[in-house]
């Protein structure tokens, strides 16, 4: 067998003190051993994962136990409160949703009947301002729309109040009327050509065209997207909590204030909350996806 070539510092006398890279040890590839944070777990012992979620479980159970306060007391206490948290912020939430929406599809609509505009300049500007309002997160615009706008204008002797929920409802049309303004582009750019040919060979306008032959077309594809729009709006407008605005969220705190803030509080009105939602908007997610199925271009 031939000699290996001694290697100064491992298998001969060091001929320097300076640092060798010693001999790496290599793992079968696949092997727990071979990566840092699978090797942790695979050296654990087969009933360490199960303690610590039983330990995770007893934990809130045991402060139950020393608490005289249990979760049926909570429970009574969210459905004392429960007529106003759905008269006074559940409704107030849906109001917000509906304003927005007839605010943010209006201007929506405007903006996108200007992306198409044959004038490059007003297309260009549409296109710009849809696109920073569609990519920008939406609590950051209700946190600019809150410190920018004033909390009252004065008109000589007139002082006209702005509220809280007046300023939420302009935030969270920025967005919508960004996602609309595609909603409507992409709608328009989804009729064939030969319409707009054959509006042309009729001698129609360009103002004809659209409102008579282009946009007749394309209402019932902008329904399920604009009702998938209003579904994702009606679950962000607990986002206005953080302005102030006295609906559903704002309205949990403040009752679960009057009870002492008692932590068993929590997953009930929480919950009542998620309930809710849920309850309003998936009905309408399974509407949108039968009217699209519904309205689909059929090639």
């Amino acid at each position: 067998m031939a000699m290996l070539k001694p290697i100064p510092g491992i298998n001969s006398t060091p001929t320097t003190d300076m640092a060798v890279l010693k001999p790496v040890t290599v793992a079968t590839p696949g092997s727990a051993s071979d990566i840092n944070f699978s090797r942790f777990i695979a050296d654990l012992p087969w009933w360490a994962l199960p303690a610590l979620a039983a330990i995770l479980m007893m934990w809130p159970m045991a402060a139950y136990a020393q608490s005289t306060y249990t979760m049926t007391d909570a429970t009574n206490a969210l459905i004392k409160w429960l007529p106003f948290l759905v008269l006074q912020g559940f409704v107030f939430n849906i109001l917000i949703s509906i304003t927005t929406m007839a605010l943010g599809t209006v201007a929506g609509v405007v903006l996108g009947l200007m992306q198409i505009s044959p004038n490059r300049l007003i297309s260009q500007t549409a296109w710009l301002i849809t696109q920073t309002f569609r990519n920008s997160p939406w609590l950051v615009l209700l946190f600019i729309v809150m410190l920018a706008f004033p909390f009252k204008i004065e008109i000589g002797s007139l002082t006209i109040q702005i509220p809280d929920w007046v300023k939420a409802v302009f935030g969270l049309s920025l967005p919508i009327m960004a996602n609309i303004s595609e909603v409507v582009r992409g709608a328009i750019a989804s009729v064939p050509s030969g319409q707009w040919e054959a509006a042309e060979s009729l001698a129609y306008s360009r103002q004809q065209t659209v409102w008579r032959i282009i946009l007749p077309q394309c209402f019932k594809r902008m329904i399920p997207p604009w009702m998938n729009w209003y579904a994702i709006l009606t679950m962000a407008t607990p986002l206005v909590s953080l302005l102030g605005v006295e609906e559903i969220v704002t309205l949990s705190r403040q009752a679960m204030a009057a009870e002492n803030g008692r932590p068993e509080l929590l997953v009930p009105f929480y919950g009542f909350c998620l309930v809710i939602f849920f309850a309003y908007c998936y009905p309408i997610a399974r509407w949108t996806i039968a009217l699209e199925r519904k309205y689909t271009v059929k090639l």
